[in-house]
């Protein structure tokens, strides 16, 4: 697409591949007089066949556009809520690419962090039944949902309609919430194509290899963009953003 990025502390990029794009991911050390440590999810969600071959979009949330519910337990513990999809209270985060399934009202997609005080206490409210809802530990020593403990790096499938009561453990807790209605169709995959048929995947496959999906604009496969360590999103059209 010639579309090109750099980004981090808290930004979200949305891609949705739809006909096919190439794409490279590189981790380039900003920072020289400190550690340059990443925490990064790829999440990754599935197309309805009616929106397979739409055609390809690129669009940068810049860490202020992605709202912050920041809440205190009984306690006075804190009580963090990052949105990057969905809607949490009152809060709403900007409208993801057109043609993504978390553009569909229907979807029930959320995206969230939640960082908890030790010993901090939190309700997950429910989601629509039908939803699925996984709930993953991404540090600390882990939580009591419910009555049972849940350790880090453990990830836990919930019963959607259901509020789903969260204590810490004796430190900060980060956790990820992933959820979304299932789109209800065959899936095949096969490397990094997803499909609704084997024959399709075939088809991928040889629509890549004819016309390497529009080909690749970059002098290299790795391409950096400087030592200058601003953050950027170039769109496939020129147009160049910046955080303010």
């Amino acid at each position: 697409m010639g579309a090109a990025a750099r980004y981090g502390d808290g930004d979200v990029q949305w891609l949705t591949a739809g006909d096919g794009i190439n794409h490279a991911e590189m981790f380039p050390l900003l920072r020289r007089d400190q550690p340059n440590p990443i925490d990064f999810f790829q999440i990754w969600l599935n197309l309805p066949a009616a929106d397979k071959r739409v055609k390809p979009y690129f669009s940068m949330f810049w860490k202020n556009q992605v709202p912050k519910v920041l809440t205190k337990d009984a306690d006075g513990r804190s009580v963090e809520v990052t949105i990057v999809a969905g809607t949490y209270k009152d809060s709403k985060t900007p409208s993801p690419p057109p043609n993504s399934w978390a553009a569909k009202a229907k979807s029930d997609v959320s995206i969230w962090t939640v960082k908890l005080d030790p010993q901090a206490r939190w309700t997950l409210p429910k989601a629509q039944l039908g939803t699925q809802r996984s709930l993953y530990v991404v540090r600390g020593p882990g939580i009591t949902l419910g009555n049972h403990r849940v350790e880090s790096r453990r990830q836990v499938v919930l019963r959607p309609q259901y509020d789903a009561p969260i204590q810490a453990g004796a430190g900060p807790v980060e956790l990820l919430l992933l959820q979304g209605r299932p789109i209800g169709e065959p899936v095949v995959q096969h490397g990094p194509f997803v499909m609704n048929t084997r024959e399709e995947i075939v088809e991928a496959y040889r629509d890549y290899r004819r016309t390497q999906f529009g080909g690749w604009p970059w002098k290299g496969n790795d391409p950096v963009h400087g030592q200058e360590p601003g953050r950027f999103a170039k769109h496939a059209d020129g147009r160049v953003h910046r955080p303010t």
